[in-house]
């Protein structure tokens, strides 16, 4: 638990304070030494290290490896043990690149393997240096207990379930509000239309937060617990005047600072569990994650909808005060920095320090060293557009997505035009009726999880990774319940028909959806690793775009056609969804082998279904 503190917040605070008195990392300890391997590394002559494999200057990251996926560029402690185990240092170094670039590949999952062996022995891992002397600091065991990757199944369940709830306050905040749109309307006099505003921008606000947010996260001089502690600090302080400010104007400004603000966690959330789990854990921590993000707009309602009829409108925004504190608070205590980079690069640091000796440094520092501003701007805003009109597949992908996302804001404006009209149901009743998007998502968690678990693991474990188009086999079957839900809900919602028919409707979509965004999420960064974060943050902006445009033009769809007509123009456009996950499905290594951004494979024209399913 000392460990987790002095990685968090609170502790770096104190470290400060005390200067470096108390929660110290072991270089700052009177009985600290260098393992042997190291003290031998530094102790070689200039010319024996210059005769030396170990002297080669570590290869360049392939074009494109500055937007990697986080936590995967510092697995290479697994490899370096290699060295002490009769494989060449050619041998090491080519798979230590390999994995640095192209994370999804079968030499990281074998890098994985490798170290769950490693880590058990305890075995010490030699540092590489480069021609000119420089030392690369890394892990020091191959059990470093600072490595994310060794901490035990607690600390990890622990670090994941407060980055779950963060994101589950954030995305709460955002549909908590919709009870209180009939106060807004009546206390500062405005359409139905314009008090929607108060969600559209603060969705637009986490939608367009990521492309700043998210490049910083990945400077390992900066990490990605500042980030999280600032952006939610003042998520919190501007929570406190939106609650209680007096003019219609300045409630839309603070919403979108709102959402603006509690958007780091949309993108780089699933990069921290990135961070700790290898590849065969990861999609089920990411279950947890996305699920907390996928159900917290649908609870929104139901926790403000008994309590604002009787206390007032503002109440659903004190709401989101008392969940954002607490989480802050307990971020603050007990989440660490989890991106492997800036911990090597914080050790290299202290390493200088200790031994006086500007000849430590991390990979990190070396790769980032000329790294320009204008090159971060590149990296996040330029090129994931440029990649979505250049590559057929990322344009699907970015626009179905953001399609599902705006039907699924759509909801907030037609149910309350269906559950009190036809049932006489109140706001908390027909918060209620949102947890059908909660049983939804319990349902397609288990789909997923079946597959992943009895399918698609043991098959990895056997075969090895399979293409890319064969984490989208349970799309097949998931595309067409989205159309399904949408049509059964559009034709059922009338007084005529039981409530629970067209709330089926709505769990059907929700549950096909959830399964269809956990394989195209996968889909994403098997595919474009070197772009796969950028991407992330380029595909929030779209799905958010969407869908703060679907709550302004939901209202005005339904009012004009009905909400029968106005659910079935949804239903058609979900259409888009079966066509285009059946032509990637036959067609995506095709159209990987004629991108320039995607990883494709070798002949790919003779790749088969068949292959692909195996």
């Amino acid at each position: 638990m000392e460990a987790v503190i002095r990685e968090a917040p609170f502790g770096q605070l104190v470290r400060l304070v005390t200067k470096n008195k108390y929660f110290q990392y072991p270089e700052e300890k009177a009985d600290f030494q260098l393992p042997e391997t190291w003290i031998d590394v530094m102790n070689q002559p200039d010319t024996l290290r210059k005769g030396s494999s170990q002297t080669e200057k570590p290869e360049p990251e392939s074009p494109g490896s500055e937007g990697r996926q986080p936590g995967d560029s510092n697995d290479s402690e697994s490899h370096d043990a290699e060295s002490l185990h009769g494989e060449s240092d050619g041998d090491v170094l080519s798979r230590v690149s390999t994995e640095r670039t192209l994370p999804f590949t079968e030499d990281r999952l074998e890098a994985n393997e490798h170290h769950e062996i490693e880590k058990v022995k305890s075995t010490p891992i030699v540092p590489k240096r480069t021609k000119d002397g420089v030392v690369l600091v890394d892990w020091y065991y191959t059990d470093d207990p600072e490595n994310p990757h060794n901490w035990s199944n607690t600390k990890r369940a622990l670090i994941a379930t407060i980055i779950c709830l963060y994101t589950f306050v954030v995305y709460t905040t955002s549909a908590i509000y919709t009870s209180s749109t009939q106060g807004v309307m009546e206390e500062f006099g405005v359409s139905t239309l314009v008090a929607t505003l108060g969600l559209s921008l603060y969705v637009l606000g986490y939608g367009t937060g990521p492309l700043l947010f998210s490049p910083l996260s990945e400077i390992p001089v900066i990490g990605r617990n500042p980030v999280y502690i600032i952006t939610m600090f003042l998520f919190v302080i501007i929570s406190i005047p939106t609650a209680f400010v007096g003019n219609f104007g300045g409630l839309l400004v603070l919403r979108f600072l709102q959402g603006f603000f509690g958007s780091p966690c949309l993108a780089s959330g699933g990069a921290s569990i990135g961070d700790m789990y290898s590849l065969m854990s990861l999609p089920y921590a990411l279950m947890a994650w996305v699920s907390a993000a996928y159900c917290g707009p649908a609870l929104g309602p139901l926790l403000s909808g008994f309590a604002v009829p009787v206390k007032g409108w503002r109440w659903s925004l004190f709401e989101s005060i008392w969940a954002s504190a607490p989480v802050f608070i307990i971020m603050f205590m007990f989440l660490p920095e989890t991106s492997s980079a800036t911990i090597l690069y914080r050790r290299a640091s202290r390493l200088r320090k200790l031994n006086n000796n500007p000849k430590f440094m991390s990979q990190s520092e070396i790769d980032q060293h000329n790294l320009s501003l204008s090159a971060v701007t590149v990296d996040a805003l330029i090129k994931p557009i440029e990649i979505t009109i250049k590559d057929p597949a990322v344009l699907f992908v970015q626009i179905y997505t953001a399609i599902i996302y705006g039907i699924y804001y759509s909801f907030f404006e037609v149910f309350p035009l269906v559950y009190p009209v036809d049932y006489h149901m109140n706001l908390g009743q027909i918060g209620l009726v949102f947890l059908c998007v909660l049983v939804s998502c319990i349902l397609g968690i288990a789909v997923y999880f079946s597959y992943i678990y009895f399918w698609m693991n043991p098959r990895i474990a056997k075969h090895g990774f399979p293409v890319p188009e064969a984490r989208l086999i349970p799309a097949l079957a998931a595309s067409v319940g989205p159309t399904v839900g949408l049509f059964l809900f559009a034709w059922t919602a009338r007084a005529s028909i039981h409530w629970i028919v067209p709330t089926i409707g709505i769990t059907i979509y929700g549950g096909t959806v959830f399964i269809v965004m956990q394989c195209l999420f996968v889909y994403i960064p098997l595919s474009y690793p070197q772009y796969a974060a950028s991407l992330f943050a380029a595909n929030d902006f779209f799905r958010s775009a969407l869908a703060c445009g679907s709550v302004i033009f939901a209202h005005p769809l339904f009012g004009n056609l009905g909400v029968a007509r106005g659910t079935s123009l949804l239903g058609g456009l979900s259409v888009i969804g079966i066509l285009g996950i059946w032509l990637l499905y036959f067609y995506g290594a095709r159209l990987r082998a004629l991108s320039k951004f995607a990883i494709s494979e070798t002949n790919v024209e003779e790749t088969t279904v068949g292959d692909q399913a195996e």
